[in-house]
């Protein structure tokens, strides 16, 4: 069984920055596409980044330039860098990803951003 284990979510003002975190069990980790979406209040859940096995990156336009995506594949870890956090951003954030026909989700990490 897949687990994936958010943290780092929180309140920080307009401008400010956020590292979030996902953990995961087991040696899977190295092997896939690991990703971060998020959803705010009536909106879809969408994708913010994704990072492949070989430290390829994908980003929704909106957080180009804000946000990192990396992995420490020796902690089984992927990491969501934000920075210039605008109140826009305010959603929950979830790691995901995806072996064979399977999605498996964190169960997510809310942050807040606002004066």
């Amino acid at each position: 069984q897949v687990q994936l284990v958010e943290s780092g979510g929180g309140l920080v003002q307009p401008g400010g920055s956020l590292r979030l975190s996902c953990g995961t069990s087991g040696s899977i980790f190295t092997i896939y596409t690991m990703g971060w979406y998020r959803q705010a209040p009536g909106k879809q859940r969408e994708l913010v980044a994704t990072i492949t096995s070989g430290g390829s990156t994908n980003y929704v336009d909106s957080v180009k330039g804000r946000f990192t995506i990396s992995r420490d594949n020796a902690k089984n870890t992927v990491y969501l860098q934000m920075n210039s956090l605008k109140p826009e951003d305010t959603a929950v954030y979830y790691c995901h990803t995806r072996i064979g026909l399977l999605d498996y989700w964190g169960q997510g990490t809310q942050v807040t951003v606002s004066s």
